[in-house]
């Protein structure tokens, strides 16, 4: 995994520092380009970066109240069928979904003015979400800095190979890479996985990081204190029921809006000494058109491009970014029915610059 980021910061994000030598060229022609985009694209997205306490608070209302609600009646249904239970837990999984996004905000310093009232928030929707607030913090950020970078992939992001990287593997890792790419395991194990395991540990190279244990184990803590309360009142049994499958489902749902976000035919990938990011922004990541009300449920993540070009706007005012930025509504929108057609895509071809499927590979005679 990268353990560190370079090149453009995203705001909000925090990446680690490098060493500037005392002696260095003047910035070359592109490097120029590069920071005329970046403040061209800091005043044309800054009056979007204010946020109002009364629609963040509106917005956490609006989903823990449902929320809330949705529990309650899941559990009154247990005696009536379980299956009533788990057709329940659909709705409250988006809402779970949406509660997640709202402590994405909060990680970026969007959600509320104040850096202690978006921490606070964020650590207390972490135990919810079962999303330690600070170690994902921070793999975020290196997520944002790197972005559609070929020689900075593995941190915050869903593992893609391109295909000279795939034909140099042997076949039992060619297998192992396929079956990691199986709609049954990217949508269904993995996020199981990801949310039940992996975010209980810190890994890699957090292992050393004692901000990463304390958030683990702070949120670990919590977890259990709120299970062993909730059991003791209504059973061990009941609890798991009617939670599990929620926090289950809303982690798929999570980890489709973050596919679909960034695994389609014609993302932006380029090496580092190509590698732009206000390009990686604008062209590596989707416009997710959904109808109006999953963009609410989902608090607008689909205006990704716009997210990952200015993460300090509030999720409530991307879409109104997007809207007055010519520029921003002349990227390629994904419908909710195109989306389905991106599982298919596994491998990033350098030659044509576009991810394809393994079908195309074969078609093309080289696997």
């Amino acid at each position: 995994m990268t353990s560190a980021a370079m090149g453009a910061p995203q705001d909000g994000a925090t990446v680690s520092n490098t060493t500037v030598s005392n002696t260095q060229a003047p910035p070359s022609t592109d490097e120029k380009a590069r920071k005329r985009a970046g403040r061209y694209w800091a005043e044309r997205t800054a009056p979007y970066k204010d946020p109002s306490v009364a629609r963040s608070v509106g917005q956490l209302a609006s989903t823990l109240g449902p929320l809330v609600g949705l529990v309650v009646v899941m559990a009154l249904t247990l005696e009536v069928g379980y299956w009533f239970t788990l057709l329940l837990a659909v709705p409250a999984a988006l809402f779970l979904a949406r509660l997640w996004i709202l402590q994405h905000d909060c990680g970026h310093g969007a959600f509320f003015k104040s850096g202690k009232a978006n921490d606070w928030v964020g650590r207390c929707l972490g135990v919810i979400t079962v999303t330690p607030y600070e170690m994902w913090r921070r793999d975020h950020a290196i997520h944002h800095a790197t972005s559609g970078n070929l020689d900075k992939r593995g941190t915050g992001d869903i593992d893609t190979l391109t295909v000279r990287e795939y034909l140099a593997l042997s076949p039992f890792k060619r297998f192992t890479y396929r079956l990691y790419r199986n709609p049954l395991v990217l949508f269904g194990l993995g996020p199981t996985f990801l949310f039940l395991w992996k975010f209980r540990f810190p890994l890699g190279d957090q292992v050393r990081d004692r901000k990463a244990w304390v958030s683990v184990l702070s949120t670990n803590a919590m977890i259990i204190a709120a299970l062993a309360l909730f059991a003791l009142v209504f059973g061990l049994a009941p609890v798991l029921k009617v939670w599990l499958p929620v926090v289950l489902l809303a982690a798929t749902i999570g980890i489709w809006m973050f596919y679909v976000q960034h695994q389609f035919e014609a993302v932006y990938w380029r090496h580092e000494p190509e590698w732009d990011f206000h390009e990686a922004a604008i062209h590596g990541c989707s416009f997710y058109d959904l109808p109006g009300w999953l963009h609410w449920m989902t608090a607008y993540v689909g205006y990704h491009h716009v997210h990952h070009l200015a993460s300090r706007v509030p999720n409530y005012r991307l879409r109104e970014c997007h809207r007055s930025i010519p520029e921003l509504q002349a990227v390629q929108a994904i419908s909710l029915k195109d989306s389905l057609k991106t599982v298919r895509l596994a491998l990033f071809d350098e030659d044509s610059r576009r991810l394809i499927g393994f079908r195309e590979l074969r078609a093309m005679g080289v696997a």
